[in-house]
């Protein structure tokens, strides 16, 4: 079985460095001229599709934007990951989920399992639980060829009095998790199929991401405030395992589907431009 690590290289060599979410928000519903319902839901979610899902190398929807309404927003996310992958584009579902035991287990089964309603290419997670909790995560996700993005130092500033505290071996919270991830992908050829996110908003991290050896997402680009130079000072050496991310750059400029795709021409030029360097 190819494994997810491979299908993401080999997706990006063909569409170029981008992932693009999407994240159906009540701001961009209106300014997309569409009701904050489930019919909006569904116009808008099937417009990215059709705009952007035989072009980009990853779309990343957002699980909480649809789950806030209810089971028809779940039946639509379905719908809306079906679409994509049928489109060709690799599918990571932005869910940040982390538990333990069983539960985990469960949630791995919810999104990593090919039988799953919801089955998708990758998920994010949360590790502060501990890395090793999410094993059931990894495992099934090793199992199928599936991919697992952990959230190591995050955009938001609340992140950083967790993140960046130390450990009783001197390491911060994230370089812990860098490195429990680094060692899981250890060997892997073209790229590990466990990644980390990695805000492109954060600065100079001071952190080692050299021995990741697995994509590395960067969300914060555009609306949040971050430009694709940023990234240089983020990632340095490592920028060529980065995945860009971008959603709101992006989606902004529908509900045209011509608009929406030089949106992402746009920005993944910019991106090529940076992590060619």
């Amino acid at each position: 079985m190819e494994t997810f690590g491979a299908r993401l290289h080999r997706a990006v060599a063909e569409r170029g460095p981008l992932c693009v979410g999407i994240d159906p928000h009540p701001g961009l519903l209106a300014r997309w001229g569409l009701p904050d319902d489930i019919d909006g839901l569904e116009r808008f979610s099937r417009t990215v599709v059709e705009a952007l899902g035989d072009r980009v190398a990853v779309v990343k929807p957002q699980s909480a934007f649809f789950e806030r309404f209810g089971a028809r927003g779940v039946g639509i996310l379905e719908s809306t990951i079906r679409q994509l992958r049928e489109s060709g584009v690799l599918v990571l579902l932005d869910v940040k989920r982390g538990d333990i035991g069983s539960t985990v287990a469960a949630y791995a089964s919810a999104y990593l399992d090919p039988a799953a309603p919801l089955y998708v290419d990758a998920v994010t997670a949360s590790p502060y639980l501990g890395v090793g909790a999410l094993a059931p995560m990894f495992e099934l996700a090793a199992a199928h060829g599936g991919g697992v993005f952990v959230l190591a130092l995050t955009s938001n500033p609340e992140g950083a009095s967790v993140q960046r505290a130390r450990t009783a071996d001197g390491r911060t919270v994230a370089q812990t998790v860098i490195d429990e991830i680094s060692q899981l992908n250890a060997g892997a050829q073209p790229l590990g199929s466990f990644g980390l996110v990695v805000g492109a908003t954060v600065g100079e991290t001071g952190h080692d991401l050299s021995r990741v050896n697995g994509p590395l997402l960067a969300p914060g680009l555009g609306a949040q405030g971050a430009t694709a130079a940023d990234l240089r000072l983020v990632f340095g050496p490592s920028l060529p395992s980065v995945l860009p991310s971008y959603s709101r750059e992006v989606l902004g400029a529908g509900p045209d589907p011509a608009a929406l795709r030089a949106a992402a021409e746009r920005v993944l030029a910019d991106c090529r431009a940076v992590l060619a360097d």
